[in-house]
């Protein structure tokens, strides 16, 4: 089983928080889940977050504090998952590596087919 350490990025922006679905031909395909992605080697998890978002959405992001970090066992993977809260900068949103995303209310989060390790970020979410 391997392990995978992976950010994401709950990204706010006129009170609304954006979730992405994944691509069908992905794991966890067509799942809702904050954006991001998995670390390089040696990378700072902030950098990466950021490069991630460049490289899915087209669109800058500040990335801030650390939200919530996730253990997720899956069937094939053991995820880190660290969830940072960003800021929208600039940049046309753009589906370079998503299936579609949405810009949701905090007590729409729940609605949606989320994926298994974004569940905590979620949940700490709507605790605060």
């Amino acid at each position: 089983m391997k392990q995978l350490v992976v950010t994401a990025a709950v990204i706010e922006k006129d009170g609304r928080i954006l979730l992405a679905q994944r691509k069908p031909d992905t794991h966890m395909g067509l799942k809702w889940e904050f954006p991001g992605g998995k670390l390089e080697w040696g990378e700072d998890p902030r950098a990466g977050l950021a490069r991630e978002i460049r490289e899915e959405l087209g669109i800058d992001i500040e990335v801030g504090d650390v939200l919530e970090v996730v253990s997720h066992t899956y069937e094939d993977r053991h995820v880190v998952l660290m969830g940072y809260q960003c800021r929208y900068v600039c940049g046309e949103l753009q589906l370079l590596d998503v299936q579609d995303v949405h810009w949701v209310r905090l007590h729409e989060l729940k609605s949606y087919d989320l994926a298994p390790a974004d569940v905590p970020i979620v949940d700490r979410l709507l605790r605060t």
